[in-house]
């Protein structure tokens, strides 16, 4: 029997590369960007298995041509990027990396907004700029974050590991979600909101943490930005498709609420020429909330293993479509 192929579509994780070229035949893209949709179509029909990154798009197009591939594995969460019905209907598996990059991700949500509430990203270019000229405070006077009201949209592992650190702050947390969570009520002190429009006019600080589909496409527009407190900032550390860019960038240049940060954005990457960008209350970075070492080393890993196991003939550690073998 020919021996099988899997083809990686960026090198990040060198040490899932070499697990996977332990047991298979692997082909890489050695480029930063994305490859080629064509070359992604060629690869799917070549191999048996794929390891690819949250950019790389698999669509229709590549899965229904795809008679030998069998397994793909993702290192992410999100797979706005996968369309699962098509890899479902076609036979191929698709495995995700959940449960690792929560941590990561809370860390950096709580990192942007302490840098909001206290003008840190602002200041600093002020520096860098040369305009620190005497002492004088004033110009960046900030918010508090202890004792304010954080409002968290979506309370899965991400959303929870935020509130247990915005405890640590006095923080009053609450949150909107599709099902209560009685348990981290309890546990985290947090008051279920059902209607979203009553989290976003009660809080400070409003944090997106819902994954992206049809129902969450633009779920931040501008009726939602403008029930919010216009002291308020909303950070978004999710998927840059739930919250509307042009409703947002009217909002904050109407100073409807005080100011925004994101790690994501639509499109990706954002434009330089972006008013946005430009803003002085608005922090972007470039999708990096789950980039430390550690994190991301663990999902390439489990990426991987999502391929190995799968076409060992063994469980996948994370199986997104088990339906596919129907």
């Amino acid at each position: 029997m020919p021996e099988k192929k899997v083809f990686v579509t960026r090198i990040i994780v060198p040490d899932a590369i070499s697990k996977l070229e332990q047991n298979f035949e692997v082909e890489i893209w050695d480029q930063p960007v994305p490859p080629p949709k064509k070359l992604v179509i060629q690869k799917a029909q070549e191999c048996d298995g794929m390891m690819i990154e949250s950019n790389d798009i698999m669509d229709d197009e590549v899965f229904s041509g795809a008679d030998r591939l069998k397994v793909v594995g993702t290192r992410a969460i999100g797979i706005d990027n996968i369309d699962l019905e098509s890899a479902t209907k076609n036979g191929v598996f698709v495995g995700n990396t959940p449960g690792i990059l929560h941590e990561s991700c809370a860390d950096f949500t709580m990192g942007l907004i302490l840098s909001l509430a206290r003008q840190v990203t602002r200041s600093n270019r002020k520096v860098i700029a040369g305009d620190w000229k005497i002492f004088d405070q004033t110009p960046y006077l900030g918010t508090d974050v202890y004792g304010k009201t954080l409002g968290l949209i979506g309370l899965g592992l991400i959303g929870t590991a935020v509130a247990k650190r915005a405890r640590g702050f006095d923080m009053d947390i609450l949150y909107h979600s599709r099902t209560r969570k009685p348990d981290a009520e309890d546990v985290y002190g947090l008051k279920w909101v059902p209607d979203l429009d009553g989290l976003l006019s009660a809080s400070d600080y409003v944090s997106v943490h819902v994954p992206l589909g049809p129902e969450t496409q633009g779920f931040i527009g501008s009726k939602e930005i403008q029930k919010m407190n216009k002291n308020a900032f909303l950070i978004n550390t999710s998927r840059g498709g739930t919250v509307d860019p042009d409703a947002l960038r009217e909002a904050l240049t109407a100073g409807e609420i005080a100011g925004a940060a994101l790690d994501v954005t639509l499109p990706e990457p954002i434009s330089p020429d972006d008013p946005l960008v430009h803003m002085e209350n608005v922090i972007i970075t470039p999708h990096i909330a789950s980039a430390s070492s550690a994190t991301l080393r663990r999902m390439g890993l489990m990426a991987a293993d999502n391929v190995i196991s799968h076409l060992k003939g063994e469980p996948m550690p994370a199986c997104l479509n088990p339906e596919a073998g129907g």
